[in-house]
């Protein structure tokens, strides 16, 4: 597999950063050299933050923010107001999306499929919290086929346990069972 860039974008308390290094832990559990860190502005909840991950099949030397990535994860609706959201997009992006809306056609001409999925809803529902993180790596799984269901929630377990852990793996396996992916 060639190696995949994947940017975060969400608010702080949403969970952006924590979703970047459970994909990185899903990757690495199918044995693929990952790389995943955050980018901060206003330290704050609520302002806009942006996490990355990559992953390939080979060793990843590059250490720099994600320019070009393959996919854009938006936690946030609010942010596709963001005229640079799109910004690096490759041609046949991939978009996957916290949203109620339906989207009868892309919301940029690089995005070529898109992963929809009140993903906040379904986080109320199954965490009783407004964290939607855990649905949208579900959503990625079965959008891109990148990493598995399987290993999307052996990621997961490296970062949460208990009951919090329970609740945010029926959360991921929502957003793999319920998005609705769109074409174009």
């Amino acid at each position: 597999m060639a190696a995949k860039e994947i940017r975060f974008h969400g608010r702080g308390g949403q969970g952006a950063v924590l979703a970047a290094r459970m994909l990185a832990s899903a990757a690495a559990a199918e044995g693929k050299h990952v790389a995943s860190f955050p980018m901060y502005g206003f330290e704050r909840r609520g302002m806009p933050v942006v996490a990355f991950t990559r992953f390939s099949d080979e060793p990843i030397r590059e250490k720099t923010q994600i320019y070009t990535p393959d996919c854009l994860v938006v936690i946030d609706p609010t942010l596709l107001n963001i005229k640079t959201l799109f910004d690096g997009l490759k041609p046949d992006g991939i978009l996957i999306l916290n949203s109620p809306k339906e989207f009868p056609e892309p919301p940029h001409p690089s995005v070529k499929r898109a992963a929809i999925i009140n993903a906040t809803q379904v986080a109320l529902c199954e965490i009783g919290r407004d964290i939607p993180n855990t649905c949208l790596i579900g959503s990625l799984a079965r959008a891109t086929g990148w990493v598995s269901l399987e290993s999307v929630l052996k990621g997961l377990a490296d970062h949460l346990d208990g009951d919090l852990l329970k609740k945010n793996i029926r959360n991921a396996e929502r957003g793999y069972e319920e998005v609705q992916v769109i074409s174009w």
